[in-house]
């Protein structure tokens, strides 16, 4: 499971800054959305959470101080302040506690609270398989994933209808000109394979890789027209499921 950590944003611009920026609405936070390059290409995913006169980022740990960076070199003019916050993270599924929010993803995923004490013992893996929920450094990939191939749309994390932000355009013309020829599917495998091993036709050629696995299932990205009988990754037999 990823460690996550906060960033706060505050000042009259806040709201507008961040618009301008991220693929979900932030007038309907809390929100899950991402910021991508200009081309289109998965930079970092995050969750966005009003909080008192400002919002809270809650990022992966290891994408923070990269999102630091860029989100203060957008910044420019704009009266925004963007700082760390302490408070932890907490998720779980069982009871939440007073102040948690529902995870936006998806119900199978919770609740998210900060400062609010410690994750529960929820199998994360299990549930990211079930629902077919990527995860950042994982099956996210940043300057390689589109976020529509990665399931966005279905999670919730994109707004089709909320107007410009870094990598509209190319999102967009995803979304309405072309059809989606790769993506993330649920595999079986008959044994565990390491994360991000290739998969393989019958024949030999490349048919996408395998990533988070649980249960003899797992999460794939795939080349759709090349799913067929007879794959496998490094030798284990691989089905769609």
């Amino acid at each position: 499971m990823t460690a996550r950590r906060l960033l706060r944003l505050t000042g009259p611009d806040a709201a507008e800054f961040l618009q301008g920026l991220v693929t979900n609405d932030v007038r309907r936070a809390p929100i899950y959305t991402a910021l991508l390059t200009p081309q289109g290409k998965y930079l970092a995913d995050f969750f966005v959470i009003p909080d008192g006169d400002g919002y809270l980022l809650d990022v992966p740990a290891e994408q923070a101080d990269d999102l630091l960076r860029r989100l203060s070199m957008y910044r420019l003019r704009a009266k925004v302040e963007i700082d760390e916050d302490p408070r932890a993270v907490a998720r779980g599924t069982g009871p939440a506690p007073a102040g948690a929010i529902a995870d936006p993803r998806d119900p199978a995923l919770g609740w998210r609270g900060y400062g609010l004490g410690t994750d529960d013992a929820t199998d994360w893996d299990a549930i990211r398989v079930a629902h077919l929920i990527p995860e950042a450094g994982v099956e996210l990939i940043p300057n390689d994933s589109f976020i529509l191939e990665m399931g966005f749309e279905r999670l919730h994390g994109v707004d089709f209808r909320k107007g410009c932000y870094v990598g509209q355009e190319v999102t967009a013309r995803m979304k309405h000109k072309t059809e989606l020829k790769k993506g993330l599917a649920r595999v079986a495998l008959d044994a565990p394979v390491p994360p991000g091993t290739p998969i393989l036709t019958a024949d030999g050629r490349e048919a996408g890789a395998v990533f988070t696995q649980s249960g003899g299932r797992g999460i794939a990205y795939l080349r759709f027209d090349r799913v067929a009988e007879g794959m496998h990754a490094a030798g284990v037999p691989v089905r769609p499921a």
